[in-house]
């Protein structure tokens, strides 16, 4: 019997690295609960390492979980079918910590090369999502009594998951397991459902309608030239513990391209009084803001500055008035900041390419479909061929060659060799690029962090885990190995 009722489900992924586009999950976890945080569900999914990824040391020796025990885990194509559809079921709410940061995009990109729609758990069929971290610091900042103890060093406070649980309590068993950290993020949301009236206000920040309530609301400036914007303190846990998560900001409206951000100038930064219209990128400083995502914006008002530095508010004060007296510059930086685009990079590899591929088409969708519920991979193989996609087609293909080994094709298997090949290639050239630009996870990178890590205090299971993963590559290498050459 499916679940209509809203529920949450609270996730969390463990990883082969930290490339949202090249790496893969190996560790899926999540408990289902109500709206009132009672257990439904609980679901927990291992993935075999694809041929195709070089697992990070650094990753491993976190998570700790070993090449050995990911043998007897699902293929990525079935386990992201099924993850796909825990979190599409009809009203769920997907939630973890940090997840809207890492996690959600993570999966996005693992849904999107296995041919799965990437945002329908977004929107579609009352399905939405939120995020603990964020809401973490909210309760850090302003709810008095709090619900927590912190955990501090050197007088600034630590939000790592694991340290509050620690010191909360909130969860045993070893930190980065992802079962571990899905049962202390839930532990944690019920000790924030303990102040209604915080969690529900935190609540709304997720919904893009009340988001842009919110911003609609807030305090405006108003310029000579007819000009006004809005004024808010945007609580984001990127800006660090050195601003305490929060920054006073100047909105500058919707961006002209990328229709679901609005861009929020940062005040409290000196340099913006040096701003002319020839060195914005320089003195200027803008975040990209997405409705309904990470990034709290509250009044500009003085009960909501208190964890602000006197210096900083002058600051914020000093570049405001500087503003307000050169409305030419503001409108300068409102237009450069409102037609700024990424770099496209035309070579970025198939997989990697979600940002730069149109939606599907109703025509697409059904073809795609046709292909998942094909039994067989011959049958698979026979619907791909029906697309005129060749960015659908490519994917359909590799994950033939990939998790089908048993579905023979000469082409289809001689491609994604040579797929494989370009990730091994210790020419830098050969490798994948993502797009921003950035090479698939290769040797060099390996090599590096296998370094970083050897000098890392590790007991005896990590240790074992880098003989393991060191083993893993050599096996891999030893046909293609050439004199002077080494992992």
């Amino acid at each position: 019997m499916s679940i209509t009722a809203p529920t949450y489900l609270f996730y969390d992924i463990e990883t082969s690295g930290l490339s949202k586009p090249f790496d893969q999950v190996f560790q899926f976890a999540a408990i289902r609960t109500d709206l009132n945080l009672n257990e439904i569900s609980r679901h927990e999914i291992w993935i075999k390492l694809k041929p195709d990824v070089i697992p990070s040391p650094l990753a491993s020796i976190t998570h700790q979980i070993s090449l050995e025990s990911l043998k007897n885990g699902q293929t990525e194509y079935q386990a992201m079918r099924e993850i796909h559809a825990l979190l599409n079921i009809p009203g769920t709410i997907s939630i973890g910590y940090n997840t809207l940061t890492f996690d959600d995009e993570f999966l996005r990109f693992s849904f999107y090369r296995n041919l799965l729609t990437p945002y329908t758990h977004q929107y579609a069929n009352n399905c939405s999502r939120m995020d603990l971290y964020p809401m973490t610091v909210m309760f850090y900042l302003f709810q008095q009594p709090s619900p927590l103890e912190w955990p501090m060093k050197d007088g600034a406070p630590s939000l790592k998951l694991e340290k509050i649980s620690s010191l909360n309590k909130l969860a045993t068993g070893q930190a980065h397991n992802a079962m571990t950290d899905v049962e202390a993020t839930l532990e944690l949301a019920k000790r924030f459902q303990k102040e209604p009236a915080m969690w529900n206000y935190l609540s709304g920040y997720f919904q893009k309608k009340t988001d842009e309530e919110r911003q609609t609301k807030l305090p405006k400036v108003n310029f000579s030239n007819h000009q006004t914007a809005p004024t808010g303190l945007l609580v984001l846990p990127k800006l660090g513990t050195k601003f305490l998560y929060q920054a006073p900001v100047l909105g500058l409206g919707q961006h002209y391209h990328y229709k679901n951000q609005y861009g929020w100038l940062r005040l409290d930064l000196p340099e913006l009084s040096n701003a002319t219209l020839d060195n914005l990128s320089d003195k200027t400083f803008v975040v990209q803001k997405k409705l309904g995502e990470v990034g709290f914006l509250l009044p500009y008002q003085e009960k909501y500055q208190t964890h602000i530095k006197k210096d900083r508010l002058a600051i914020a004060q000093k570049n405001i008035k500087f503003l307000l007296e050169n409305p030419i510059l503001f409108n300068g930086i409102k237009e450069y900041w409102g037609h700024f685009k990424y770099p496209n990079y035309p070579n970025t590899d198939v997989q990697a390419g979600l940002y730069q591929s149109d939606f599907w088409t109703p025509l697409e969708t059904r073809q795609i479909q046709a292909f998942h519920h094909a039994i067989n991979p011959a049958d698979k193989y026979q619907a791909l061929l029906k697309i005129n996609n060749l960015v659908i087609q490519t994917l359909g293909q590799r994950i033939l060659a990939r998790d089908f080994p048993e579905f023979s094709n000469g082409s289809l298997q001689e491609n994604y060799l040579t797929h494989q090949k370009n990730i091994y290639s210790h020419d830098l050239a050969d490798r994948p690029i993502d797009f921003m630009g950035k090479k698939q996870y290769g040797l060099a990178d390996f090599q590096a962090d296998f370094q970083t890590a050897e000098k890392r205090e590790l007991d005896s299971k990590q240790k074992n885990l880098l003989a393991e993963l060191q083993i893993y590559l050599q096996e891999k290498l030893a046909p293609k190995l050439t004199p002077g050459h080494s992992f």
